[in-house]
């Protein structure tokens, strides 16, 4: 009896802890929140959007061939299907040039269309293919530049016709990706032990060790010239110089908790929103020197796993089980 009655007591004192850890974070909060919590018809998770020429229209993709399309500029979304058979695709990547546009996704799809999502053509992928498309960046008129889960990196000017592999070796299965505006791209291996890194005009990818015990989530680029790096932990890195392989000090900028952050977004060079899961959002305006927290959108029923910005006036940050936030400064 007494036994039970430690373990029962041992056990409130755990659950009492946890539930004091809740409200824990010492972090200010933001006196104004800008973003517009909206809830799609849909339980998939988002995972990229783009907007045609037309700045009021555009689409967005997700698992479970989850497609929606805008036409004022993402305040209402229309859901789309396209005819796929019985095939169950993930889709995880969306860009327009124009009207011409591509979609890709998981197992191997490509789509594309030439009068803003009217219409989209499926494109066979050749079975070599290695890995399943990730990623793409529509460069101009029948132009684009495709990445795989694995690193592979191809490029087309000729409509899909033909493509030009760019990296002669795969880097292996990715947890995260992604391309700077000049065209280099950095990876998160899928356990997160190490990431890698590749130029325009290198035949492989160099692959960097890990700076700390924590495992890697996600590394990205800024629009100050730096790399960011988010680790396990809540922990939060910025390139020196620049230079791959050089980092700064580790900043924590919930340090009395263990969140995991996701993604990072710039809004402008200097102020830069961060995103994590159950709704976790913080935002810095002097380049990532300290935080405020969005305790707004906390309620958001969703992990936060990536933030788009088109420019200053309007962004989104896509979540799962069809949560979608808005950027209303406005409001």
């Amino acid at each position: 009896m007494n036994m039970l009655l430690k373990r029962f007591a041992h056990c409130l004192m755990v659950v009492l802890l946890a539930l004091g850890c809740i409200g824990c974070s010492n972090v200010p909060s933001l006196s104004t929140n800008p973003w517009q919590i909206m809830n799609l018809p849909t339980d998939a998770s988002l995972y990229d959007l783009a907007f045609t020429g037309d700045p009021n229209h555009g689409w967005l993709v997700g698992s479970r061939s989850t497609l929606f399309e805008t036409f004022d500029r993402g305040q209402t979304w229309q859901p789309r299907q396209i005819e796929l058979g019985d095939e169950k695709i993930n889709f995880t990547g969306v860009s327009f040039f124009g009207q011409e546009g591509w979609i890709v996704g998981k197992p191997s799809i490509l789509l594309h269309t030439l009068d803003g999502g009217k219409n989209w053509t499926r494109i066979v992928l050749s079975s070599k293919l290695p890995g399943a498309p990730y990623s793409i960046l529509a460069l101009g008129k029948n132009a684009a530049e495709m990445a795989t889960d694995v690193g592979a990196i191809y490029k087309t000017t000729d409509g899909a016709k033909n493509w030009k592999a760019l990296v002669q070796e795969a880097v292996g299965v990715v947890r995260n990706l992604q391309r700077s505006p000049s065209g280099e791209y950095v990876a998160v291996s899928s356990r997160g032990n190490f990431y890698s890194t590749w130029t325009p005009g290198d035949i492989a990818w160099e692959p960097h060790n890990r700076n700390s015990s924590r495992r890697l989530q996600n590394i990205g680029f800024g629009r100050d010239g730096r790399q960011w790096l988010l680790a396990r932990g809540g922990q939060i890195q910025f390139s020196d110089s620049g230079e791959d392989g050089s980092w700064g000090e580790v900043i924590y900028p919930e340090p009395s908790t263990s969140w995991g952050f996701l993604d990072i977004g710039y809004r402008t060079a200097d102020e830069m929103w961060l995103s994590g899961g159950s709704g976790n959002l913080l935002v810095s305006t002097d380049g990532g020197q300290t935080w405020q927290k969005d305790r707004a959108v906390e309620n958001a029923p969703a992990n936060l796993y990536r933030i788009l910005f088109q420019d200053a006036d309007h962004g989104f940050i896509l979540g799962d089980r069809g949560v979608l936030l808005r950027y209303t400064p406005s409001t």
